[in-house]
């Protein structure tokens, strides 16, 4: 596909009069929408934010690469906007962006439209190609500027080799978090780089579409030093004793010539296999202890929140028939009941390996998966519990949630020791490491840490936390209620937002059968209330939101029912200062009511539909108590946001 197929010419803005970041993304991406290129408008926005949190898309030169994908949109595309004044973009090199290229791909999209992608990357870098387009009077004109400086089939790596004036060989690695634009800006500048100091060069790229130019082995023998540009994890063990200069994607396209010059000289450290910087990506040395131990728990929870989410469904669609309706001994047991529950319990059964696991997975990569994965199973031993009555017998005490957490991070540090311990094996010993010998040795160190130490005074605190709360008077039960539904509200999917889920999910796993977790459900109703506030509102006030978001405001009921808290996001993001706070007040008047009325919640998710299958009790208290809060919400909302301009 070429890059000028992409533009389109119709959604193209020339003369953007949007001041910031946000409302350039939202014009761009109603453009795109109004000429059927992407039918979820705010999704996608949301999506283009979430990418613009990790590390900023402007990439200096006065310009902007804004990229995204999103399940609504059909086909690669390039919306064009450029403005006289400049945006602020938070660009590398301070200078406001002119010209904005917002690259839409469709969810999951690889392959030959990322090689146009990398493309335009290059064509960026020609100054007649900026100033072309600085002075271009229409669209067909900007689109003639792009045929024109559209790159010719590309340098073959024999053609790069002729051009070489030492004997040195550089390889580079450039990725950032999406693999759309900085990945091949960053190899660009690289290559030129290289081409300027009269050496041989190769740069792989981690794209969306895959690894494009692999590094061999034989490549990584013959090399001088090794540049690695990257904002992601990249496959960094092959890399053993040679030199290796770790740093951002963003100096790869800002600092090419020093990393170059440096790579030269093999001025820079030899990487070994098992060293931090295996992690990859944000200056990992210089980031907080706490910083690193979020990252790491964020992987581990993120991960295991769809095992959740499907187990505390199919549990609530099974109570349909009979809290006990799974239950052969029981009067009510109907077979459908006992496969579904069966069902939801597998995959709720996988929610402390898949924590602890994936925690482990972030810390030491695939060895870590393997140990953290025991610790899960051993946090909760009950999961096996039909395998000959073996976990029975040994009377393993379960830790729960706490001990999995803990097992994640124990897990981690394990695999790290391992490696030390073992770091005098030969290098021809090397893959026995984490096929053999870190698998056995971690899971024996997990298994005696995790029965003999660490299960008993994890299993002790829980048991004392869920009777403390058990015990708090129903008119304290309120702040609690208040407390964990506000915290639903404030970063709707962020980790203020995580750490009250998970709090609610410890509570619920450990409640007895058919007990249910009112902490858990003063979480549920807080998450739920935010969407149902938004579509309240514009029941309401159908002028309190902007037009392109009406009909999203009133999808937010559906979002609302499901107990997706995400689905406020567009309307937060558009006015945080009054939208957050009223949208908090509410879920956390909501969580209270929840507290004072009773209601209980037997699973962890399902919202409405966990409502009407058993899955709350006192389900008119829940319901009450979500109604009353999103009702309140709403009138905050029109409160504090008032109508918006034309």
């Amino acid at each position: 596909m070429r890059l000028s197929e992409l533009f389109i010419k119709d959604a193209m803005t020339l003369d953007l009069q949007s001041t910031t970041k946000e409302e350039t993304l939202s014009v761009l991406a109603n453009r795109f929408a109004q000429v059927g290129g992407v039918s979820d408008v705010e999704g996608y926005v949301e999506n283009l934010k979430k990418r613009e949190a990790q590390s900023t898309t402007g990439v200096g030169d006065e310009i902007a690469i804004p990229h995204a994908q999103h399940a609504s949109i059909q086909k690669p595309a390039i919306v064009f906007g450029r403005s006289s004044q400049g945006i602020n973009w938070e660009s590398f090199d301070g200078q406001p962006a002119k010209l904005v290229f917002m690259i839409a791909a469709p969810e999951g999209a690889g392959g030959e439209h990322l090689k146009a992608l990398a493309s335009l990357s290059k064509v960026l870098m020609n100054m007649d190609a900026k100033t072309a387009l600085l002075n271009a009077q229409s669209p067909e004109e900007v689109i003639s500027v792009i045929e024109q400086f559209e790159e010719k089939p590309e340098e073959t790596p024999e053609m790069v080799e002729e051009a070489s004036k030492t004997d040195a060989y550089v390889l580079a690695v450039t990725a950032c978090p999406t693999g759309i634009a900085h990945t091949f800006m960053a190899a660009e500048k690289l290559e030129q780089a290289g081409k300027k100091a009269g050496i041989k060069i190769k740069v792989e790229t981690n794209g969306q579409g895959g690894i494009g130019n692999r590094l061999t082995a034989k490549d990584i023998e013959e090399a001088t030093a090794i540049i690695v540009a990257a904002d992601k994890n990249v496959e960094m063990a092959r890399f053993n004793g040679k030199p290796v200069i770790v740093t951002k994607v963003a100096d790869g396209i800002h600092k090419a010539d020093e990393l170059v010059e440096r790579a030269m000289k093999a001025d820079a450290p030899i990487y070994k296999a098992g060293d931090i910087r295996e992690t990859m990506g944000q200056d990992v040395a210089n980031e907080s202890l706490g910083r690193k131990a979020y990252k790491h728990l964020m992987n581990g929870i993120s991960h295991m929140l769809p095992f959740v989410v499907a187990g505390g469904i199919f549990i609530a669609i099974s109570f349909f028939w009979g809290i006990n309706a799974f239950d052969p001994k029981d009067a009510s047991y109907n077979a459908a009941a006992q496969f579904i529950f069966t069902l939801g319990k597998l995959s709720f059964a996988m929610m402390l390996p898949v924590l602890a696991g994936f925690i482990g997975h972030s810390i030491a990569d695939r060895p870590g998966l393997v140990v953290g994965f025991m610790g899960g199973i051993l946090a909760n031993p009950g999961v096996l519990s039909d395998s000959n009555g073996l976990v029975e017998a040994s009377h393993i005490q379960p830790s729960g949630f706490l001990g999995a957490l803990v097992a994640g991070f124990l897990a981690g540090g394990i695999i790290i020791f391992l490696r030390k311990a073992f770091a005098w094996l030969p290098k021809s010993l090397e893959g026995l490491k984490p096929i053999f010998l870190f698998p056995i040795f971690g899971t024996l160190i997990m298994g005696l840490l995790m029965i003999l130490v660490l299960n008993a005074p994890m299993a002790a605190i829980t048991n004392g936390l869920t009777t403390f709360i058990d015990s708090i008077p129903t008119e304290l039960k309120m702040v609690v209620g208040f407390v964990v539904g506000g915290m639903m509200a404030i970063d709707m999917g962020g980790p203020i937002n995580k750490a009250a889920y998970a709090t609610g999910t410890a509570l619920v796993t450990t409640a007895a059968a058919g007990a249910g977790s009112d902490v858990m459900a003063a979480v549920m109703v807080g998450g739920m209330v935010p969407p149902m506030a938004i579509f309240f509102s514009a029941l309401i006030k159908k002028d309190l939101w902007e037009e392109s978001q009406r009909d999203s405001a009133l999808v937010n009921c559906v979002m609302g029912m499901a107990f997706i808290t995400e689905g406020a996001i567009p309307f937060a993001a558009s006015n945080p200062a009054k939208v957050i706070p009223a949208l908090a007040l509410s879920s956390g008047v909501a969580g209270a009511l929840s507290m004072l009325l009773g209601a209980s919640s037997r699973v962890p998710h399902g919202g409405f539909f966990a409502l009407m299958t058993n899955g709350i009790i006192n389900p008119f208290g829940f319901f009450a108590a979500w109604i009353i809060g999103s009702l309140l919400g709403a009138i905050l909302l029109i409160v504090f946001v008032g109508k918006k301009k034309a």
